[in-house]
């Protein structure tokens, strides 16, 4: 726990160039105990949804329709409930967090439902739900991702039906969210100082439920306010300084969504967020995550990011906050396939719904379209780039970074890339994590020798990048963006590839045509060297020539063409029955792929061009120098 003095250092040191900006600057810490002491007199709701603001939710479904869809999803859902038992404690290797997950889905679903309606059914299914949890011996403090959901689950169920709660009901629930949440935490943990999600999600979650208990524990709340107050901004210093999160679009969901909860947890309940809302970089990290959604709605999902994108509360409080509710174009265009891809009770991954219909703006369409180019810097840099923000229109995603980034995996270099309607190159994403730990894999080594690296959907022999002389990428090195305009992009490879080649790089290109090239300029060092080029895709490749590859994929058709080196073929690489017993299989999945032999100290140009449609150009045609 850090002492007093601590806590202003930091806070200091993390708003300086918020505060030096701001009209009205945030208090500061010693304004937490009077702030404190204020809220504890307020009666519930206090966290993120006031009293009488049911109201506000009914007039915006009554003129946004596709809220109105939402609604009745959370319905059904809260239905399902109903006649659902109450969850068990039944932990899955190191985790309780599905458990965890479910909980707070039924609760926020269920209590949202009885202020909405008033129906007693949700209200008492809630309680049941959470007394069932409250009694469990533990919330798995060894995983403790597990308590601070299921703490953000109690706390929520907790301040929202704290009136419609039986007096039993209400202190069991309390009781649980002291002793197995908030007390729990007081043993500190690698995640209270990390920079990763964890940190976020863990403050974030007990936050909830210090405030909601705030009354009956005002010290060990003010503890755990202090803390996390003191090391969010750790956290926070990872969207600087373009937004991009180091994690990858999935990540920002989980990472973000807490973070948000916790600032507005914060607002509502002390009336300040003590400025973490202006942290550099952090509202802009919604652009980025326009930016690496595909026209085809699937994410640029680099590291150990899945492709799917779910309904994003997290996003509607960015829109809102930054007043561009265009930030929400893609999700409206398809909620109905975003929503069908949820069951109503069984699935966890829709647990904050009903924050949608509280923080989404007003839909309007009389905003222009964003850039069509983007680029962050920071400690996982991408870049991005597209032809337009149409369904058909061409996207293509750059990954740059280092494997050594948290959940990151050796894909420096490599990209996703979109025509048509169509990913043709594609990224296998992660492995089911519990897959790997229990077949004894130690996941989270990073070090250059750590199993983690012999899973085949994390290393380079699964993505689209290069693999020398059958060597992985170095975990140590870090692969910059030397340059990034509307047309073309430049990644420095070399030190992801020490100790394999003298240098590397990779240029992305976008032509007029459509066409996009990608070229990697190699240097070999004192011995000769034999590089693999690949792209992994789902496509059928209908037609593979030693020159030329054509892949279709739902009736359309990307021709690819290898213009450089002139003895190089291209062949086709299984991909869908990895190496090893414990990797998981990959259908439907192969790589295009072709080998260079670079004798010692001698350069090459590799050379591969991308035409939608399948109507190659001529091998004559410019290579970029």
């Amino acid at each position: 726990m850090a002492q007093p003095q601590q806590v202003r250092a930091a806070w200091a040191f993390a708003l300086f160039g918020v505060t030096a900006c701001a009209t009205v600057p945030p208090p500061g810490p010693e304004a937490l105990p009077d702030l404190l002491a204020r809220a504890a007199r307020a009666p519930h709701p206090r966290l993120l949804w006031a009293e009488g603001d049911e109201a506000v939710v009914r007039r915006r479904l009554g003129a946004d329709q596709d809220l109105e869809q939402v609604y009745l999803h959370l319905a059904a859902s809260a239905d399902a409930t109903l006649g659902a038992e109450p969850v068990e404690r039944i932990q899955v290797g190191r985790r309780l967090l599905g458990v965890s997950r479910t909980v707070l889905k039924r609760v926020t679903a269920l209590a949202f439902l009885h202020r909405m309606t008033g129906d007693e059914r949700y209200a008492a299914r809630a309680e049941l739900e959470m007394v069932t949890a409250a009694g469990f011996a533990d919330w798995n403090p060894s995983h403790f991702l597990d308590v601070a959901e299921m703490t953000a689950a109690l706390a929520l169920g907790y301040d929202w039906l704290y009136d419609a709660l039986t007096p039993d009901g209400r202190a069991t629930i309390r009781k649980g969210i002291i002793d197995n949440g908030l007390r729990p935490s007081q043993k500190g943990g690698w995640w209270v100082e990390t920079d990763n999600n964890w940190n976020p999600v863990c403050h974030g979650g007990l936050t909830l439920g210090a405030l909601a208990v705030l009354e009956h524990e005002p010290e060990l709340a003010a503890q755990i306010l202090a803390r996390a107050l003191d090391n969010l901004p750790r956290a926070m210093g990872e969207y600087a300084p373009d937004g991009a999160y180091p994690e990858g679009p999935s990540y920002w969901e989980y990472g973000t969504s807490f973070n948000v909860l916790l600032i507005e947890a914060l607002r509502s309940a002390l009336g300040t967020d003590f400025g973490l809302r202006d942290a550099e970089g952090f509202l802009a990290s919604s652009d980025y995550m326009l930016h690496v959604t595909g026209p085809s709605g699937l994410y640029f999902n680099y590291s150990d990011g899945g492709e799917g994108r779910s309904l994003s509360p997290t996003l509607a409080w960015f829109a809102r906050e930054r007043e561009m509710p265009w930030l929400l174009r893609s999700q409206r265009r398809d909620l109905g396939a975003l929503l069908g891809r949820y069951a109503p009770a069984a699935d966890d991954r829709n647990r904050l719904l009903p924050f949608l219909l509280l923080w989404s703006p007003d839909a309007r369409d009389d905003e222009d379209d964003p850039p069509r180019h983007f680029v962050a810097a920071g400690t996982t840099p991408i870049a991005t780039h597209r032809t337009g923000w149409g369904d058909d229109d061409l996207y293509l995603g750059i990954k740059a970074g280092s494997p050594s980034a948290n959940h990151g995996h050796m894909d420096i270099g490599s990209f996703v890339l979109e025509a048509d309607g169509v990913r043709w190159a594609i990224d296998l994403g992660s492995q089911n994590y519990h897959s790997l730990e229990s077949r004894g894999i130690q996941l989270w080594d990073r070090g250059q020798g750590g199993k983690r690296w012999d899973v085949f959907r994390l290393n380079n022999l699964s993505h689209s990048t290069l693999v020398v002389d059958g060597q992985k990428q170095r975990v140590a090195g870090f692969g910059a963006i030397l340059e990034s305009t509307d047309d073309h992009t430049t990644v420095d490879l070399g030190p992801v590839y020490a100790r394999q080649l003298a240098a590397a790089r990779r240029r992305f290109e976008l032509h007029t045509d459509r066409s996009v090239t990608v070229q990697d300029e190699l240097v070999a060092g004192a011995r000769a060297n034999t590089v693999r080029w690949g792209m992994i895709t789902r496509a059928d490749v209908a037609e593979l020539g030693e020159k030329q590859a054509v892949l279709t994929q739902d009736g359309e058709k990307l021709a690819v063409q290898l213009l450089s080196p002139p003895g190089a073929t291209f062949r086709r690489v299984d991909t869908a029955t990895p190496p090893a017993d414990f990797d998981a299989a990959n259908p439907g999945t192969s790589m295009l792929a072709f080998d260079v032999e670079i004798p010692a100290s001698s350069e090459v140009s590799l050379v591969v061009r991308f035409v939608p449609g399948g109507n190659a150009p001529p091998e004559s045609d410019p290579v970029t120098r």
